[in-house]
């Protein structure tokens, strides 16, 4: 698809990042991957701390070009007056400017909401933290696995007979990210009537307890706390993973109604889809262990491939566990555009395709992740500053 026909829908919008890592540079990546101009300010000689996580190509985490894809890099030290003062000047002409330094860390710079909207009032100010930029806990370092934890998704991940485990990923960051995306979007358009910018305030842990489903009414309205559970989906059944006969895993959701009767059916078990008793979903918990185990003989008897194929000709939900490499080789991730190839140097770079997918201004990957300071000169220019000007800023240290 041509790009540069299709700049994207978010292509008449300015932003500026600051921050590292996961939670602010993934919001702005979700920005940049629908046509916004991001400039990410990055520390002179060091740069976002994540160029370096995991593995490694030509100096740069390969993590590194899809969480920065699209993006400007400009290098400026922040803790000099004359760099505080160039972001100054980006946000006087930027619509978002995302940061997720710890609370307090802007306004010490002299670049905090208050300072940047008196020079431009329609700014919106994506703020991402552990604990919000108010409470009694604002002040405290807070990660993802800290904002997990406290959110109360680590509590429930897991085995019971265990001690809590994490997701495989940095889930916490990326909620409170798209958080980030939902509040900044909305806040532009609330400018686009009152001609006023704000703050969008994100805590990591809110994010993550927004995700929590029924706990909260569940514990208020009769003190239930819900437990880890393994691999079944407590208070839904059948819907769990079972092991099959080839040492793999098949996951089934089978607990609608009429799906669980064409199941049991299907898998032979004729007296459990016709059972008065499993009509519905409450006569089926009160069964649980039954069902698993009923299911369970059955998977235990066939293949992971034959299981499939039995289910989805029944018409029942259900799928293999993938990894990376079952998902790289998928072919409905590749008709979807999931698995996007670039060129890396001499070899092949795989990125994830860009969600959701817009029928008629859709996002994509313009450029992968840049070189630290890669767009230093060319975003100084569009300040005004001149060559000798940037010249004397560089040798100054101010900017690399």
């Amino acid at each position: 698809m041509d790009r540069s026909a299709n700049p994207g829908p978010l292509a008449n919008l300015k932003v500026v990042e600051m921050g590292t890592l996961i939670a602010g540079p993934y919001c702005a990546r979700l920005l940049a991957e629908f046509g916004a101009e991001v400039v990410k300010i990055e520390t002179p000689g060091e740069g976002d701390p994540l160029r370096k996580w995991r593995q490694l190509h030509e100096g740069n985490s390969l993590w590194w070009y899809a969480q920065a894809r699209n993006k400007k890099s400009v290098a400026v030290n922040l803790k000099a007056p004359e760099g505080q003062q160039v972001v100054r000047e980006l946000a006087s002409k930027a619509d978002i400017v995302v940061e997720n330094f710890r609370p307090g860390t802007m306004e010490k710079w002299g670049l905090g909401y208050d300072a940047l909207a008196s020079a431009n009032p329609g700014l919106v100010m994506v703020r991402l933290s552990g604990f919000g930029q108010t409470g009694p806990y604002k002040d405290r370092p807070g990660f993802g696995a800290i904002g997990e934890s406290m959110g109360g998704m680590r509590y429930i991940t897991g085995y019971p007979d265990r001690a809590p485990v994490r997701v495989g990923i940095s889930i916490g960051d990326s909620l409170a990210a798209m958080f980030g995306v939902i509040g900044a979007l909305s806040a532009i358009n609330h400018r686009t009537t009152s001609g006023k910018g704000q703050v969008v305030d994100v805590a990591l842990y809110e994010a993550v307890f927004a995700m929590m489903e029924s706990m909260l009414p569940e514990y208020g309205m009769g003190g239930h706390v819900r437990e880890r559970t393994g691999s079944a989906l407590p208070g839904i059944v059948p819907s769990n993973t079972y092991l099959c006969g080839d040492g793999k895993y098949v996951v089934i959701g089978a607990n609608a109604d009429s799906i669980f009767k064409r199941m049991m059916k299907a898998i032979g078990r004729a007296d459990l889809a016709d059972d008065p008793a499993l009509a519905d979903n409450a006569g089926r918990v009160k069964r649980t262990q039954e069902l698993d185990r009923a299911i369970g003989e059955w998977t235990a008897t066939v293949t992971l491939d034959r299981a499939l194929e039995v289910l989805e000709t029944a018409e029942v939900p259900s799928g293999r566990i993938y990894s990376i490499a079952d998902i790289a080789a998928d072919l409905h991730y590749q008709a979807r555009g999931m698995i996007e190839r670039h060129k890396l140097g001499d070899q092949e770079l795989l990125l994830p395709g860009i969600v959701p997918k817009l029928s008629e201004t859709p996002g994509g990957t313009r450029w992968i992740g840049p070189r630290l300071g890669e767009h230093t000169d060319e975003v100084l220019r569009s300040l005004g500053r001149s060559e000798e000007a940037i010249a004397s800023l560089r040798a100054k240290g101010v900017v690399s």
